[in-house]
């Protein structure tokens, strides 16, 4: 999104990608200082991840407004589903050619989405149209769901084949991990595997539907008049509903969750509790670090990420008018998401954290560079200057009846400059308008001559002028 970079200053429109790198280097000094090891073996640091990863869906997509998400419904569609699916492809071919390993490709569906919290701390800032900045927020939050989907559906497949690279290269167990837990192994790798992860979604959207609908008939339809003690309640049905979905990697109910379980209690502070976690997971990020930076790998990246957004955002939104898809195509961000994916990936893939952390900041510092390039090119909409270099427009000149000729004649305009100038051109000298002075300017002619050579004036009317002439 086109930024107003220059009137903020440097440090406050990259804010956010100061705040996450400090956070980062926070972590990675105290997991040097203290020697914290390797945290991404234990049970506890699967379930931490993926309850970070239910708490930022449900967050997102609590945020979403749907009725200005139907203004745009079947953009929005094609975003998040063939565009997130279009982009990680893309990334991918990238990945492919530079790793030159099947198995890492999953990283590039790890940063193929937009951080709805980057979007939003920038947003009011943005020279987008109501309408644009509508579809770059709903974009945001929702394709976060589908790219969690897409990497639980592709982590096993890229698993196996790390297992296959590891077989036959002969490197150690500790390179490859036979089974996985958390995301990675949320689905399974069989059809019946996939039908049993989407049931018991749906058996989680159908329980939370049923509380929903239980306290809006006995405590009222508007839960804004909930009292109090109604509040608490839906909020602890709400947090147990996500504790639920992280303990059992039920990523796609909490998100359909967030679009109706909404408590105003604690739909007030959502905000302030994603920016938590987003601390929290790059704090987490920062303590892996530790191990080493893939700093190569990463900007490859991140670059790719960015330059996919710019082709499919380009593609996707080739409808709106140009600043929208200009700052659509440029409005690539990596966040919380990105970095909860990438800590949910460390277990069975060694490298995620030390790729993934130099991506992401990869792609924040390109989206600042592009939006303060798109933003200085761009006319500031409070100078009140005009634009250099256009002349305006002349205004319409009216049709005038030839008086000197037959009724309904247009009249003949003499060129100043020659047949091909395109200047206006002066009526003939019998045309002339009269001179006020009185100095021998062509007489004024009579009202009813006037209207005696305009084909359209009703004969009553003209008998009336003639009778007053």
């Amino acid at each position: 999104m086109a930024s107003g970079v220059a009137g903020r200053g440097l440090l406050g429109a990259t804010r956010h990608l100061w705040t996450l790198v400090g956070i980062i280097g926070v972590g990675w000094a105290v997991g040097a200082g203290s020697g914290t090891g390797d945290l991404s073996g234990s049970s506890l640091y699967l379930f931490f991840t993926t309850l970070l990863l239910a708490v930022g869906l449900c967050g997102s997509t609590s945020e979403i407004s749907l009725r200005e998400a139907r203004q745009d419904l079947r953009l929005l569609l094609l975003a998040v589903t063939v565009g997130v699916v279009a982009k990680a492809a893309l990334i991918a071919l990238v990945l492919w050619l530079v790793l030159d390993d099947p198995a890492y490709l999953v990283l590039a569906v790890a940063v193929a989405q937009i951080d709805p919290l980057s979007v939003a701390a920038l947003r009011d800032s943005s020279r987008l149209s109501p309408r644009g900045r509508t579809v770059l927020s709903v974009w945001a939050s929702f394709d976060d769901p589908v790219t969690v989907l897409l990497t639980a559906y592709t982590a096993p497949f890229a698993l196996r084949a790390l297992n296959d690279s590891a077989g036959t290269s002969g490197t150690s167990a500790t390179s490859a991990t036979s089974s996985a837990d958390g995301i990675a192994g949320a689905v399974g790798d069989d059809l019946l595997d996939y039908a049993a992860q989407l049931g018991w979604n749906a058996v989680l959207v159908a329980v939370a539907a049923a509380l929903w609908l239980l306290l809006r008939r006995t405590r009222g339809k508007d839960p804004a008049h909930w009292s109090p003690a109604t509040q608490a309640v839906a909020v602890l049905l709400l947090l147990a509903l996500v504790v639920t979905a992280g303990g059992c990697t039920l990523m796609l109910g909490v998100a359909v969750v967030g679009l109706f379980f909404r408590p105003p209690a604690l739909t007030r502070h959502l905000g302030r509790i994603s920016r938590g976690a987003y601390v929290t997971a790059a704090f987490t990020l920062g303590l892996l670090l530790v191990a080493g930076v893939d700093l190569v790998y990463g900007l490859v990246l991140g670059a790719a990420a960015y330059g996919a957004q710019i082709v499919v955002g380009s593609v996707l939104a080739r409808k709106l008018d140009r600043v929208d898809r200009v700052s659509l195509a440029l409005g690539q961000q990596n966040g919380v998401t990105a970095v909860i994916l990438a800590l949910s990936l460390q277990p069975v893939f060694p490298e995620a954290v030390a790729i993934v952390a130099p991506a992401i900041v990869t792609v924040n510092c390109l989206h600042f560079a592009a939006n303060s390039l798109w933003g200085r090119l761009q006319p500031d909409p409070d100078d009140p200057r005009p634009a250099p270099d256009r002349p305006p427009l002349p205004p319409d000149r009216p049709v005038q009846p030839d008086l000197s000729a037959g009724p309904g004649t247009v009249p003949l305009w003499k060129d100043l400059d020659g047949a091909a100038d395109p200047h206006w051109k002066e009526p003939a000298a019998g045309l002339a308008p009269p001179d006020p002075a009185g100095d021998g300017g062509p007489p004024r002619p009579a009202l009813a001559d006037l209207l005696r050579n305009v084909p359209v004036v009703d004969a009553v009317a003209l008998d009336a002028v003639g009778e007053t002439d």
